[in-house]
């Protein structure tokens, strides 16, 4: 593959190396560090003794340059990383600056929000908006994603969005770790993922059932009512991502005593915050099962019921078929792997 140069950030070094490592390339040279202020600095100052800041190790002029960096951990410094990595190589004269975000940041603040006083709701920020216009000014001509938690963010771009799926990986994975498969059935957790859980019970052939969650502030349940039957068949909920897992974990518990033999939980993005961990371990999972679009060793050795999906295979295709000027997004949302 010519004139093309695959950078990683900070955030997930593992998974870019995965992607690098499926397409025959060594990844480009770049050192990131901070001031002793935490400012980023995107280029060095040789008259001091510490230096912190961004560079690029190796020339991209005319290059078609990728720049791997997800939405996690420290997520404003590793986005801030992002924009000054996409800036230097764009005023270094690529031809083309990439941004691959698997876990796209602030993407669950993709609206007003309509809890509290109309006051409060009308000064409610959309921040994924200002997330896409942040890239874009930095100098961003492309995005590559992968579900998007409200597949409207792509028209927050004026650039092209790629949105991948994980759902040909996740259908591949029930197939082989799930013998009694033909006989589950596909759960959503929330009305807001109908779409996600009847387009993988059609592809597997099976039935699905929604939950309607009731909230009385973010991150807390209020109630919750089972839309479908779930007696004596393997329950597998699915959805985008899990934060403090109270959702999913009340999920199971109502599964659980609607007659479910088994209970798994398929997600794209674990994000696993706070108490997120040991209320996993304590419910009634057999699994866990997210993909790596966010590192997960960590939390593995505290949970053992986390297992992992690698994704880099779709990541590096759909760099590939960018690079070559083929087709993506089509092919990932109607293809398993």
């Amino acid at each position: 593959m010519p004139n093309i140069v695959l950078f990683s950030g900070s955030s997930h070094h593992d998974l870019s190396q995965r992607v690098a490592d499926r397409l025959g390339l060594e990844l480009g040279k770049v050192v990131t560090k901070k001031f002793s202020n935490q400012e980023t600095r995107g280029v060095p100052r040789p008259a001091r003794s510490v230096y912190n800041f961004v560079e690029i190790g190796e020339s991209v002029r005319g290059e078609d340059v990728y720049i791997i960096q997800s939405g996690c951990g420290e997520i404003n410094d590793n986005l801030m990383e992002l924009l000054i990595m996409i800036n230097a190589c764009k005023i270094a004269s690529s031809s083309r600056v990439t941004a691959v975000i698997p876990c796209f940041p602030y993407a669950r603040q993709d609206k007003k929000d309509k809890k509290g006083s109309v006051e409060r709701w009308s000064r409610a920020p959309i921040s994924a908006k200002l997330v896409a216009n942040m890239l874009s000014v930095a100098g961003a001509d492309h995005i590559i994603t992968m579900d998007l938690h409200a597949s409207q963010i792509q028209g927050f771009f004026d650039i092209p969005v790629d949105n991948l799926y994980a759902e040909p990986a996740v259908l591949q994975w029930i197939k082989e770790n799930i013998p009694e498969w033909r006989n589950c059935i596909i759960v959503s957790p929330d009305a807001g993922g109908a779409k996600r859980v009847t387009s993988i019970a059609d592809r597997l052939n099976v039935e699905f059932a929604l939950i309607h969650k009731e909230r009385k502030k973010a991150n807390e349940v209020d109630r919750m009512v089972l839309v479908g039957d779930v007696k004596d068949r393997v329950a597998i909920l699915v959805d985008d991502m899990a934060d403090t897992c109270g959702t999913i974990c009340h999920a199971a518990d109502k599964l659980m005593s609607a007659g479910a033999t088994k209970v798994y939980a398929i997600l794209t993005h674990g994000i696993f915050s706070g108490p997120a961990l040991s209320r996993i371990n304590n419910a009634s999972f057999e699994a866990v099962v997210v993909t790596n679009t966010i590192p997960q060793e960590e939390k593995m050795k505290h949970c053992p019921k986390i297992q992992f999906i690698d994704i880099s295979m779709i990541l590096a295709e759909a760099i590939r078929r960018t690079h070559n000027g083929e087709s993506v997004s089509y092919l990932f949302s109607h293809v398993p792997l």
